[in-house]
Order: structure tokens, then sequence, then C-alpha cells
């Protein structure tokens, strides 16, 4: 699904801008220094969101060094925020995944 929903993966320039379209990134405003508002919270693809979601809520359950990553955001913030980062650790990963066509390591995408 996650192929599907994503297409071309090489029309993202950055691994930021694929994490900005899946909605694993704050939405931010800024101009000068000043928010401009909250009007860009539901730019990019919300099955691609759904997805990161689910998939870091199941890693953190099944896999134990995705675990010790999400207990030590969630020690810090709250545990919403914390799926939130994984979800964002796993967005990237998928993106290098599907760009450099390598095997996902999970040592290397959560150190």
């Amino acid at each position: 699904m996650i192929v599907l929903e994503s297409g071309d993966i090489n029309r993202f320039a950055k691994v930021g801008n694929y994490a900005s379209y899946c909605r694993c990134v704050g939405s931010k405003r800024i101009s000068n220094g000043k928010s401009k508002g909250h009007g860009n919270a539901k730019n990019g693809n919300k099955y691609l969101a759904w997805a990161y979601m689910e998939a870091a809520n199941f890693a953190v359950r099944y896999n134990p060094h995705i675990k010790r990553y999400y207990q030590r955001k969630k020690a810090k913030t709250n545990g919403i925020i914390a799926i939130k980062a994984v979800a964002h650790k796993l967005a990237r990963a998928c993106y290098y995944v599907l760009r450099d066509d390598v095997p996902f390591d999970v040592h290397k995408a959560f150190a």
C-alpha cells in the first residue's frame, strides 16, 4: 500500500519532503519568525499517514529496538508524540529503502 500511495519516490527531492507528504512531521507555516496560522494541517496523503501510524504502533509492540526508542521519547513527551516520532523514522527509512533499493536495517534507522 505504501508503494502504491507514494508513487514514484524520485519525485521527492529530499527525505524531508517525503516525510512531509506522509504527514509525519508537524505542519508549520512561519514567516519572519511569526506563526501564520494553521491552515496547512491537512496537506499530504492521509492514507500514508494512517499506514505509518499503524506500522509504528505494530513496530513498538513487536520490535525491541524500536520499543526502546519509543520509551525514550515517551519519557520526554507523551505517548502520541512518541508514536508520531516512530512513524517519522519509519517514513524516512522507507524513503531510503524505496529510493536506493536496499533492505530495511532497524539498527541504522533507530540507532
